[in-house]
């Protein structure tokens, strides 16, 4: 067997040593082409997958992830929560190669304000937001690794409430699934979107409990105006899906959307900074082989 290991950041091919097995063949680093590789290892986090996404789903080929970073959400939602997880999936796979399965990706296209689409779309695996996931996102990706990698999203709110300005959204449906009525109204204003593609984000919230990786939809959990006594109180429940009761938080399922709001603001997906608004929002269906449980 041929397979391409990618390092991300604080792995090293020590890192390896455990996955490799029998005759296989390795490769260090991103292969440009296929090449009779048969798969590929990411050791690394979400923002080591996400850099290397649009690579990766051009290569067709099936894709271990290894959880070896900061935050390992895609990699959690796979059924991977430790290295020993991936470890004895990939012994699997070397014997039988049975383990692999297509999931969706969300695909982030920046739009002109009039003239329609205007450069190239990004991948994201697990989630994107827009508001105040997008300042957390900043705040935690200025800390140190390991500090990031125990806690940094909650420990990055406080501060990112403090300038939080409530904005003016506006969602429009590019295929035949509506958005609730009365949801986004336009005297509504909210802090924070999140286009979910997984259930898990943010160092293991459960933002977005009902999404599935392989049904063609993003789940999308809006947070309309909110005090920030009350917002610091309820943050807890996110780590376990109990938010949804929340009267100010709406939540339903698209394929796509554009999204729009009254000044631009920064989107992040899976912990990285992607553009500015106004963009569309969308679902790649199965555009990913990963091996997973």
């Amino acid at each position: 067997m041929r397979a391409a290991a990618i390092l991300g950041l604080g792995s090293t091919s020590r890192d390896l040593q455990p996955f490799q097995l029998g005759n296989t063949e390795w490769t260090i680093g991103l292969p440009t082409s296929a090449g009779g590789l048969e798969a590929i290892l990411v050791f690394g986090g979400d923002g080591t997958v996400h850099r290397h996404l649009r690579a990766l789903v051009h290569l067709e080929l099936p894709v271990l992830v290894v959880p070896a970073g900061s935050g390992n959400d895609f990699a959690r939602a796979l059924g991977l929560l430790r290295v020993s997880d991936s470890l004895a999936l990939w012994q699997k796979f070397s014997v039988h190669a049975t383990a692999a399965r297509r999931v969706d990706l969300g695909i982030i296209t920046p739009v002109g304000p009039a003239s329609g689409i205007t450069s190239d779309p990004t991948y994201f695996s697990c989630a994107a937001g827009v508001g105040l996931d997008g300042e957390i996102a900043r705040r935690a990706n200025a800390l140190p690794r390991w500090l990031r990698a125990h806690g940094g999203y909650a420990l990055s709110l406080p501060g990112a409430l403090l300038g939080l300005q409530p904005f003016a959204l506006k969602l429009e449906t590019t295929t035949q699934q509506p958005i609730p009525s009365g949801l986004c109204r336009d005297n509504h204003r909210f802090v924070a979107a999140i286009f979910a593609n997984t259930p898990v984000y943010g160092g293991g919230m459960r933002i977005a409990p009902k999404a599935q990786m392989d049904d063609g939809l993003l789940d999308v959990c809006v947070i309309r105006d909110i005090s920030k006594l009350k917002l610091l109180s309820v943050f807890p429940t996110v780590y376990f899906g109990r938010h949804l009761g929340i009267r100010e938080v709406g939540y339903f399922s698209i394929s796509c959307a554009r999204v729009e709001t009254e000044r631009p603001l920064d989107i992040y997906a899976d912990g990285e900074y992607v553009c500015p608004t106004p963009v569309e929002i969308g679902l790649a269906p199965g555009a990913l082989n990963v091996i997973a449980p």
